[in-house]
């Protein structure tokens, strides 16, 4: 009960301040979690069935979050609404207050995607509806994709669109590393980005997540254009060494760049030096096997209350 109160005191006065700034930047972030769910693992050389991710691996994921401060970051991996509540209030605990969550529930019953925010939206969409003829069968993607969008300064709306599109792990002989899967996949939620927003005539739009393939990919390159359609431009990130990589596949050495932002070009200007910054601490891949990456938008964004 106490805790619920402190929530609720919180939640009060950040709606109070959150309403009033102005001339702030805004920083959005994204971030693979690595399986922060119930399943089987081994632990210290031991097989657990059934088990959490461990308490020192979280610590390190709350650690990098905390070292960034968002104001909203969008998740990937995260098992189910508690243990998204968990993370919420444990980060609480340590100084780090996000009032509003959420958790996208789509065909991945076991991974989905979240999002927390220090700014309550202005809408939220969460498209689990996505499909796409693969073979000769019919399938969603695979872990949808969510929509959320925040009131902007002269009445206009930013809208954030997060994707973990399908892994490389097949079990279809056909399709080596999902590469035709992963393409179809971004395809339908290109698709229905341009739906969503350039067809309504909104520019004012980011793609972020797990994209699960390289920058110069076709299922990448789906979100940079279609046709004569211009839809966005990879935001280039770096981290302190000037390194892009941003997933670590010990088993391999092999060090990929496959999460990340994909900007308008109304949003890619306003975004700092025009890239976005990755957060390399020490232990970081002690907590995950992806790196966060984040990008910080120039002149105030201020949330609908109403």
């Amino acid at each position: 009960m106490k805790r619920s109160i402190r929530f609720i005191i919180i939640g009060f006065f950040q709606i109070i301040i959150l309403s009033v700034i102005s001339g702030a930047d805004l920083r959005v972030a994204t971030y693979n979690l690595k399986n922060y769910l119930i399943m089987d693992r081994i632990v210290d050389g031991r097989w657990r069935p059934a088990y959490p991710k461990p308490e020192s691996e979280k610590t390190i994921i709350r650690q990098v979050i905390k070292r960034t401060s968002a104001d909203i970051l969008l998740l990937q991996e995260i098992g189910s609404l508690a243990l998204l509540e968990e993370l919420r209030d444990d980060l609480a605990l340590e100084g780090l207050d996000y009032c509003y969550i959420k958790l996208m529930k789509a065909s991945d019953l076991d991974r989905s995607l979240g999002v927390l925010s220090k700014y309550y939206p202005k809408n939220v969409i969460l498209h689990d509806d996505l499909t796409f003829k693969y073979f000769n069968s019919q399938e969603f993607v695979k872990r949808g994709m969510l929509e959320i969008s925040f009131s902007l300064e002269n009445n206009q709306v930013l809208q954030l669109f997060g994707v973990h599109l399908k892994s490389r792990y097949t079990d279809n002989k056909n399709d080596p590393g999902s590469m035709i899967r992963r393409e179809l996949e971004a395809r339908a939620c290109r698709n229905r980005l341009i739906e969503r927003t350039l067809d309504q005539g909104l520019k004012n739009y980011l793609v972020a997540g797990d994209f699960n393939d390289n920058p110069i990919s076709a299922s990448r390159r789906r979100f940079y254009q279609k046709g004569d359609i211009k839809i966005g431009s990879l935001v280039p990130a770096t981290d302190s060494r000037g390194e892009s990589w941003t997933y670590s596949y010990k088993k391999e050495s092999n060090y990929e760049t496959i999460d990340g932002f994909i900007a308008s070009p109304v949003i890619l200007e306003r975004i700092q030096a025009g890239e976005g910054r990755i957060m390399d601490l020490p232990e970081a891949l002690n907590g995950s096997d992806h790196r966060l990456v984040y990008i910080d938008i120039g002149k105030s964004v201020k949330a609908d209350f109403q």
